[in-house]
């Protein structure tokens, strides 16, 4: 119960996000908040062994409701250029292409908790930091890079698992 309500808390705090000057003091102290109410409702409901099949759906909803708020954030006060734009589209297309998948042949939401996945939540999180420390093309392709193959994984996880297993590591280990 206590990890559910930490994840819903994310959802409640990345809407804040909408409302802060990116890169400001409180808008990194509300993002990073974020980051730690990722990390310490997984932490919580295994610990105290209080896994449940709704957590491990909200905890996808929140890292997508926060990965859409980051994007409308970053969008309009980052000049990325048309590349980077439609890579991110392409990205884009292909998680949703994964989620409408694994919902046609699973009857629901499919997201999964690989170690791509979570690799690529975290260096999404990493971004406004990486951001300020390098270039944005590096920081970009890298993030990119890493998104768009645990994006196929998911895809090809989806399109050829007989049943959903949200908690496959990888394409390479049947669970």
């Amino acid at each position: 119960m206590i990890a559910n309500i930490i994840t819903v808390s994310r959802i409640l705090l990345s809407f804040v996000l909408l409302f802060l000057q990116p890169f400001e003091l409180w808008f990194m102290i509300v993002y990073s908040i974020c980051g730690l109410t990722d990390i310490l409702d997984g932490f919580i409901a295994r610990k105290f062994n209080m896994t449940s099949q709704l957590g491990a759906t909200l905890d996808s909803i929140a890292d997508f409701v926060f990965i859409c708020i980051m994007l409308v954030v970053f969008l309009p006060v980052i000049d990325f250029a048309s590349w980077m734009i439609i890579w991110l589209v392409g990205i884009m297309v292909i998680r949703f292409a994964s989620i409408i998948i694994g919902y046609i042949r699973y009857h629901q939401l499919s997201f999964l908790h690989t170690y791509l996945n979570k690799l690529s939540g975290l260096i999404i999180f990493c971004f406004p930091f990486f951001y300020e420390l390098t270039s944005l093309n590096i920081t970009f392709t890298i993030i990119a890079e890493i998104a768009t193959i645990s994006g196929v994984e998911e895809l090809l996880i989806n399109f050829t698992s007989e049943n959903l297993n949200k908690d496959r590591k990888s394409i390479f280990i049947k669970q």
